[in-house]
């Protein structure tokens, strides 16, 4: 394991362009990048300083165990206590409901002095900085990730989207290719959630477009040979950037293209 310090992550930071005032979407994987001394504190501290006061980060803070088990979202379950999941999974609270599988970074940015996070109950996002506020609010149930959610309001601000030690398969960005994109088999589905709604907890049902990212990493290979991109080596992986317009309209056209049949 290499042995990372707070200078090695602002150095990769720099010479990846990153700069005062952007927007950042970013995607981490702690363990991925070796010894990190100070862990996810240290990268936050990094991103919040090379971005500066006039900067925003984006997280994912997804808690999608607050999803139907029918989804299988609760493998370790049986079926015949299902319904007492639907009946008895606590409401979802931005305040303190944690993050799902999102990694150690991300639980600590939701928490982090300063941070906003998006209502959504099960795709939530956390944001910090001068565009927190207009990033999270707003995030509807059945509007995931097209535009008008977080995701699609970071393509109006022109963001970037940064992957640290984390390949395209985690880069929520391409679900907004997926929104955009017509392909066969684009279908809705109907997902439920437990949330607060007049200070009653109320298990709700709604529709969204079904999402599985099952080719991004194939989309990802596609995009680089653009070589619209930029990949530092960090500690034992590495961090690449790529403006999010860039990927987002590669991926609409790739999408309809290569994807045929049912999803």
């Amino acid at each position: 394991m290499k042995t990372v310090i707070k200078n090695d992550i602002t150095d990769v930071l720099y010479k990846l362009g990153v700069k005062q005032g952007q927007t950042l979407m970013v995607h981490c994987s702690l363990g991925r990048l070796g010894y990190l001394v100070g862990g996810a504190q240290t990268v936050i501290e990094s991103l919040l300083d090379a971005t500066g006061p006039e900067g925003t980060i984006m997280m994912p803070s997804q808690s999608w165990k607050n999803l139907d088990p029918e989804d299988g979202v609760h493998p370790e379950v049986p079926e015949s206590e299902w319904e007492t999941i639907r009946d008895h999974w606590p409401a979802y609270d931005k305040r303190i409901t944690p993050t799902n599988t999102m990694g150690a970074v991300a639980e600590m940015f939701r928490n982090w002095p300063g941070s906003m996070r998006s209502d959504h109950p099960a795709r939530s996002v956390c944001a910090h900085g001068k565009y927190a506020e207009y990033l999270t609010r707003d995030h509807s149930l059945s509007n995931i990730f097209g535009d008008g959610s977080p995701i699609g309001k970071l393509y109006e601000l022109d963001a970037y989207v940064l992957l640290m030690g984390v390949g395209y398969d985690k880069n929520t960005s391409l679900h907004l290719a997926d929104w955009r994109a017509d392909y066969p088999g684009k279908h809705e589905c109907i997902e439920h959630s437990a949330v607060m709604i007049n200070g009653h907890r109320e298990w709700v049902e709604y529709s969204t477009l079904f999402v599985d990212g099952e080719d991004f990493e194939e989309i990802g290979e596609a995009f680089e040979k653009t070589g619209k991109y930029r990949r530092e080596q960090l500690g034992d992986s590495c961090v690449t950037i790529m403006r999010q317009r860039d990927l987002v309209d590669f991926a609409v056209d790739w999408i309809e293209k290569n994807r045929c049949g049912e999803r």
